[in-house]
Formats: C-alpha cells, sequence, structure tokens
C-alpha cells in the first residue's frame, strides 16, 4: 500500500512564532500559501531597480505614504510575502506595533528578472485575492512594467504593460513615475 503524505501547512502566526523564537532564518524567505518559500537571489540589476524605486517614491510621496522596502505584508491566514516595494496608507508609528496587512497597503511592486512567472503566477494571485487595490510587476529582462489594479477574485481585472516613454500612473493615490527612470 503506498504512503500517504501529507503537508503540514503553516499559518502566518505560527510563521512569525517562529521567527520570533529564532528558528527561522531572517532573511531570503517568504510564506506563501502556508509553505516557507525561499526567494530568489538578488543581482545587482535587481538591487539597482530597487533602490531607484525606493529613492524615487520616497522623494515622490513624502509624508503621504511609507515606502516598505523587502518587508512583509500579512496577506490572508496563510501568506506573508515579501514584495520588493510595499506603499503602504501613512502611520506615524511607521507600523511598530504590527506588520501591515493587505488593507494598509496601497500598491505593491515587485521587480522581477528569473522570478517574473512565479511573481506573476504565485504572487498576483496572492495579492488580489487579500484586496491590495494595485500591483506593479517589473519585469527586468524586457525592461516593461505590468500595470494591475481593481482586484477580483484571485485576479485583477485591469492589466497595462508600459515601456520607456510611457507615465506609470498610480490609481489610489497622486503617484506618476516615468518607466524609463525605473530602469
Amino acid at each position: 500500500m503506498p504512503v500517504q503524505i501529507t503537508k503540514r501547512l503553516l499559518t502566518v502566526t505560527e510563521y512569525q512564532k517562529m521567527g520570533e523564537v529564532g528558528i527561522l532564518q531572517e532573511q531570503g524567505i517568504e510564506l506563501i500559501n502556508g509553505e516557507i518559500v525561499e526567494m530568489s537571489p538578488v543581482g545587482s540589476k535587481h538591487l539597482a531597480c530597487v533602490n531607484k524605486l525606493n529613492a524615487l517614491l520616497c522623494a515622490m510621496l513624502g509624508e503621504k505614504a511609507i515606502v516598505s522596502v523587502q518587508n512583509p505584508v500579512i496577506a490572508g491566514d496563510n501568506s506573508a510575502p515579501e514584495p520588493d516595494i510595499s506603499i503602504l496608507k501613512y502611520r506615524k508609528d511607521f507600523y511598530v506595533s504590527k506588520v501591515p496587512y493587505a488593507k494598509d497597503v496601497l500598491l505593491v511592486i515587485e521587480v522581477a528578472d528569473s522570478s517574473f512567472e512565479y511573481d506573476r503566477t504565485i504572487k498576483l494571485p496572492i495579492y488580489a485575492q487579500s484586496g491590495i487595490p494595485e500591483y506593479w510587476l517589473i519585469n527586468l529582462e524586457k525592461d516593461e512594467i505590468e500595470a494591475y489594479w481593481e482586484p477580483a477574485g484571485n485576479t485583477y481585472r485591469f492589466r497595462e504593460l508600459l515601456r520607456a516613454g510611457d507615465v506609470l500612473a498610480a490609481r489610489g493615490m497622486e503617484l506618476e513615475v516615468e518607466v524609463g527612470e525605473v530602469f
């Protein structure tokens, strides 16, 4: 008789407790659909893009929102992804008392080279289902940005593809970025 193997999926609460007591390494992993997933290594092009975006967004948004870089967002009971950038609703305490939830997020940005398909097929549904209103997926291999907005179930109702020369405008806040500045 074949052995039945059952996965034991983690909740966000269990995952956070594991981190608090030192069971988990601090960087390079995230909780996706109940499983601990190792994140792709960050290359210099990825690092530079995240740093550029951080500088641009901080300068543009000031105290209107918080730009959070590679930090967790609780996106349901079984997922705590660490997007490259989350733009959070402004709070004076900068979320010191709790990790931000999806309801605190205005926009999430993933910068992808080798992780592009993963970010599109695995992370996009998580962000949509959790109600994050807008998702930008930056494709470093093609110098393109896919913008998604208006979550509907496990996807977004609208998608726009942008390239150098285009201006990417956020839907839920005053924010416009020239695509060429990102790359």
